[in-house]
């Protein structure tokens, strides 16, 4: 394939089936141009160590048109400013979405003509260049918390003639100054914060993730500065805000003590231990439910261990190899996922599609379809 538009045609024919509005906007945007290399985790490495990827140039279109996320950034380091022989260590901090989900998310967000729209998490510049097109760049805003972000995406644009207002902002603080009939957010936030919902005017809808889950969210604005939506089918994750060049370190120090410790209460495994990777909804019934948890695993001779582990220094190994599980600190976190589990069991399992969400001034409010199970963030 030696024609970028010919790799992003069969992109566009595969990501826009169920929102062939959006099918031009994905055709014009050269999305090389916005990534020009990024970071791929390195294979048989301890986690989180990454090598830099620049595109093959025998087939330079392959990855880059492929449906996949791209990582850019990690910790502090951008891939624009790597060499290559550089190895990134610790969690991505800003990243090219994969393709299928920013059209998925601007279908839902059902932008109309003569619209502004806020794109929150300007990131590589993708989903404003699709915006941009569509609606027209007068119509568009793109803010990031980075300033060597907005500025590349800036640039980048403008070499295909997208020029969208994009600007150095905190989303959780104070929003550039207008109103809005859209926002999509390819942030996450745990709740909403009040500024989205002051900035967007009446009937105006919100496309969101809730930080921590994998829930996606429409929403849209009433009365009394409260948007009220539906959880979208299917997982979405985005990196929370940041205000910092980097995220919090991981709770490593916890991790070892609770690898190998004997644990202050240790009893049998009363079922198996879920596989919290897959079961994201489960996955993510817990972390409403009990928030700020991180969980680890490492399997062996194909035998799972697991760890939850928190800041407060409260961690939890379940052990399939010994059918036991190991508990210390001021919370049992392994007690709360298994209620967790319970309840959803109990509730016959819905789908979490189900669930409505309440974005207020002050919190954010996820209720079960029977009513009985309101998580208050």
């Amino acid at each position: 394939m030696t024609d970028w538009t010919d790799a992003n045609d069969q992109l566009a024919a595969q990501i826009t089936v169920d929102a062939p509005e959006w099918r031009s906007a994905v055709r014009a945007t050269p999305r090389h141009q916005l990534v020009p290399k990024w970071w791929q985790r390195v294979e048989g490495s301890p986690a989180f160590e990454w090598e830099l990827v620049v595109p093959d140039a025998d087939d330079p279109w392959r990855s880059t048109y492929s449906d996949q996320t791209l990582v850019t950034r990690v910790g502090p380091l951008h891939a624009d400013l790597a060499e290559p022989t550089d190895v990134a260590k610790g969690a991505p901090t800003s990243s090219s979405t994969m393709p299928g989900l920013i059209v998925d998310m601007l279908h839902l967000l059902d932008a109309q003509p003569g619209q502004q729209v806020l794109d929150i998490g300007t990131g590589s510049g993708y989903s404003a260049a699709l915006l941009a097109h569509r609606l027209g760049d007068d119509l568009v805003t793109s803010i990031d918390v980075d300033r060597y972000l907005v500025r590349a995406a800036r640039n980048r644009l403008a070499e295909f003639g997208r020029k969208p207002r994009l600007m150095v902002a905190d989303a959780t603080d104070d929003l550039p100054e207008g109103e809005y009939d859209r926002m999509i957010a390819t942030v996450s936030v745990r709740p909403v914060p009040r500024s989205w919902l002051s900035a967007l005017r009446p009937r105006g809808r919100i496309v969101t993730t809730i930080a921590q889950t994998s829930l996606l969210v429409s929403a849209t604005l009433g009365r009394g500065l409260v948007a009220r939506g539906r959880v979208q089918r299917g997982p979405a994750s985005f990196m929370r805000t940041r205000s910092a060049a980097d995220y919090p370190p991981r709770l490593d120090e916890v991790y070892a003590v609770a690898r190998d410790a004997e644990g202050d209460d240790v009893r049998d495994l009363q079922q198996p231990a879920p596989n919290l990777w897959s079961d994201w909804e489960l996955r993510t019934l817990f972390e409403l439910d009990t928030s700020g948890v991180e969980h680890r695993s490492a399997t062996d001779g194909g035998v799972t261990t697991t760890w939850l582990l928190a800041a407060d220094g409260s961690w939890a190994r379940a052990e399939e190899a010994t059918g036991r599980v190991h508990q210390s600190g001021p919370r049992r976190l392994w007690d709360d996922l298994e209620r967790v589990r319970a309840r959803w069991d109990q509730a016959a399992r819905f789908p979490l599609h189900e669930l409505e969400v309440e974005f207020g001034p002050d919190t954010t409010t996820v209720t079960s379809p029977d009513g009985l199970w309101t998580i208050r963030l």
